[in-house]
């Protein structure tokens, strides 16, 4: 199998959004930095050895951003008519780096607040990569074969798992909007006690590491959505935990050993194995299975009382 990290940016990189047009190709094009007039800085320092200033690209007709040495957190509220005071961090994937802000971030927001729920896009700080976007596909490249050829190696020899990273810069960014949504939460009309992270591939190994580490959140519930499948060791007072991913992703390769984890700890879960989708569809594409599981997500939260009746 894969290292993880490997495999993340692999996924990400071989992923297909089906719901765009036919002229949005796997090419990744330059763009310009979108505005984000509602962006909050987290303040939360830099990144060393960053070779570049934060620049965008366009792949698969979504925004992606990367060298982000910089995080912030944007709030996205719903309409207060049907505002609920239910909360979601929501932390887009991209391997660590890049992000893919709008597949895994601002539309999902928006999906959010259509059904009274306030969300707030974590932009976390990345791993440094090449200067310029050619560069940067060529680096890409060369993780992809690095990958490949140690698909077949002894463990020892592997890269290190996701488990072993240093994921000291994207814990200090969640915790900091943990907390800027805590000093808000009047604000805002968020319920603290039903705040909970959703993340997207490496956004969803993030959302596991805070959960397994952090002593500073206190997350209500936890999505990792196609995130790694391996074992942790829970504590015992984990968060329910809801899981979607599809058997043609290969982060998933027929491993549940995170689900068996909650399981034994006793600790609530809920598995969603979809047939098809592979990876990085966000909230879903057409003729495939995977494209329900954000109302299945919705039900779940409504069924374990997050969401107020």
């Amino acid at each position: 199998m894969k290292n993880i990290f490997s495999a993340l940016i692999s996924a990400c990189l071989l992923a297909a959004p089906f719901h765009v047009a036919a002229a949005q190709d796997g090419t990744m094009y330059p763009m310009d930095a979108p505005a984000e007039p509602d962006a909050i800085p987290l303040n939360t320092g830099g990144v060393a050895n960053q070779p570049a200033e934060e620049s965008w690209f366009r792949q698969w007709g979504d925004p992606m951003a990367r060298n982000i040495s910089s995080a912030t957190l944007t709030p996205f509220l719903p309409d207060p008519a049907i505002a609920n005071g239910s909360a979601v961090i929501v932390a887009p994937g991209g391997g660590f780096r890049w992000l893919s802000m709008e597949n895994e971030g601002w539309e999902v927001a928006r999906a959010l607040n259509e059904r009274g729920i306030a969300a707030f896009v974590l932009k976390y700080r990345l791993f440094p990569t090449e200067p310029t976007l050619e560069q940067f596909k060529a680096e890409m490249n060369r993780t992809f074969a690095d990958a490949a050829a140690t698909e077949d190696e002894d463990a020892d020899a592997r890269p290190p798992r996701r488990r072993e990273w240093d994921l000291s810069n994207q814990q200090a960014d969640a915790e900091a909007a943990y907390a800027l949504i805590a000093a808000h939460a009047e604000d805002w009309k968020v319920d603290m006690s039903r705040l909970g992270m959703m993340g997207f591939s490496a956004g969803a190994g993030l959302t596991m590491h805070v959960t397994l580490h952090s002593e500073k959140m206190d997350l209500a519930f936890i999505a990792p959505i196609y995130g790694g499948m391996d074992a942790v060791e829970v504590p015992a007072d984990a968060p329910p935990m809801f899981v979607a991913i599809a058997a043609d992703d290969f982060l998933y390769g027929g491993t549940t050993g995170l689900i068996q984890s909650w399981y034994e700890a006793d600790r609530p879960v809920e598995f969603h194995l979809y047939q098809n989708g592979g990876h990085g569809f966000g909230l879903g594409n057409p003729d495939r299975t995977s494209n329900r599981w954000f109302d299945a997500f919705v039900h779940w939260l409504d069924v374990n009382g997050f969401i107020p009746g």
